[in-house]
């Protein structure tokens, strides 16, 4: 049984190209590419955000949880979405002033790509896909919905929207992940 699982789970990977998310790019808010793979040794938390939600004062609790772990190895990657409610109708410059300005957000922040629906950006596939992470999987279900990466570029942990940054959960995953 556990065989076939893991035979299942390197198709599913596979089916993408990818072993890890170190396998993809994304474009940095100001259009650069980002390799994923920049972040290896790394912990990454990856949050996809939005400016006009009701969980948008999480900036504020995720650029926290960013200035206390980062120098023990967190990296925070924002990744802006209009997928729910056109709750992120901004420019990519629209958004990187809203995040400095409201939130003095220091944390990567990605250009706005589509994380649900026939559009949506290989690494969420990716994400999302029960083969390739049945432990994370499932569609995104809001904005704010963190996804925590081991230094491997494994997917450990799924966070969904009202789970704040501040939460004993995701703190306790957190340190956890940064002390393997």
């Amino acid at each position: 049984m556990m065989k076939m699982m893991l035979l299942g789970m390197a198709v599913g990977a596979m089916a993408f190209g990818a072993s890890s998310v170190y396998d993809f790019t994304l474009n940095s808010i100001d259009g650069a590419a980002t390799p994923l793979s920049a972040f290896k040794g790394k912990v990454v938390l990856l949050v996809n955000v939005a400016s006009k939600c009701g969980f948008t004062p999480q900036y504020a609790g995720l650029e926290k949880l960013y200035e206390k772990y980062k120098d023990q190895g967190l990296v925070l990657v924002g990744v802006p979405a209009n997928n729910f409610g056109a709750q992120e109708p901004g420019t990519n410059e629209e958004i990187k002033t809203f995040c400095s300005r409201n939130y003095n957000v220091t944390f990567p922040m990605m250009s706005k790509v589509s994380v649900k629906g026939a559009d949506k950006t290989p690494l969420y596939q990716y994400l999302t896909d029960a083969s390739a992470n049945p432990k994370t999987a499932g569609e995104i279900k809001w904005n704010f919905t963190k996804f925590l990466i081991d230094k491997k570029g494994n997917v450990i942990n799924r966070f969904e929207s009202a789970v704040t940054p501040e939460s004993p959960d995701m703190v306790k995953a957190i340190e956890a992940a940064l002390a393997q």
